[in-house]
């Protein structure tokens, strides 16, 4: 159960600690589209999809991008259901019954209607594609964030959509004052 006293994280970037323990979220910068009593769920918005294109991935979809087409970057979003994909938007869009208010300034949907207007060169001012999520169960990522796994932080928009993948992490850490080169691997306990 999540203390009421303890903030939400929907909308909060999680910063991985070094040593977290798990290969698979070394230097991810995560956001976070959901958290409640049920579990977590964000999106790695630092992991760019190796050899996926956007253009290629409207083809794999029979998606017509038409003659004016944006370049969305496509990320590994984390290690569930990478055939699932999900769209980390501004909140100037909306699709209707299908897009998740995360926060302000930050929406999230996962249906075919936002890319088809995407390869349009219309819908959100600012996106980018996760392939796959990451999840947490009940409590599990509290846990994590008390053994020095997570430290989180907020959203700004220009690190989320702005910032260049490979500095996303340094990034995110100086936004809440943290030099990346002081951090430790140990977790400290009063």
């Amino acid at each position: 159960m999540i203390d009421e006293s303890a903030p939400q994280l929907d909308g909060k970037l999680l910063i991985a600690m070094p040593g977290m323990g798990d290969p698979r979220f070394e230097k991810a910068v995560i956001f976070m589209c959901a958290h409640s009593d049920d579990g977590a769920l964000g999106l790695i918005i630092n992991r760019p999809a190796p050899d996926l294109e956007f253009s290629a991935l409207l083809e794999q979809l029979e998606i017509n991008a038409g003659p004016i087409q944006r370049d969305i970057r496509v990320h590994l979003g984390g290690p569930v259901e990478h055939g699932r994909g999900f769209v980390l938007h501004s909140d100037d869009y909306k699709s209707e019954n299908s897009t998740l208010n995360v926060s302000d300034g930050f929406g999230m949907t996962a249906t075919l209607d936002v890319l088809e207007e995407l390869a349009r060169g219309e819908g959100p001012s600012s996106a980018l594609l996760a392939l796959g999520y990451s999840g947490w169960g009940p409590g599990q990522l509290e846990s994590e964030i008390l053994s020095n796994g997570w430290l989180t932080c907020d959203a700004p928009a220009n690190i989320v959509f702005g910032t260049e993948d490979a500095d996303k992490w340094t990034a995110a850490l100086e936004s809440m004052g943290v030099d990346s080169r002081m951090l430790s691997s140990e977790a400290g306990h009063a």
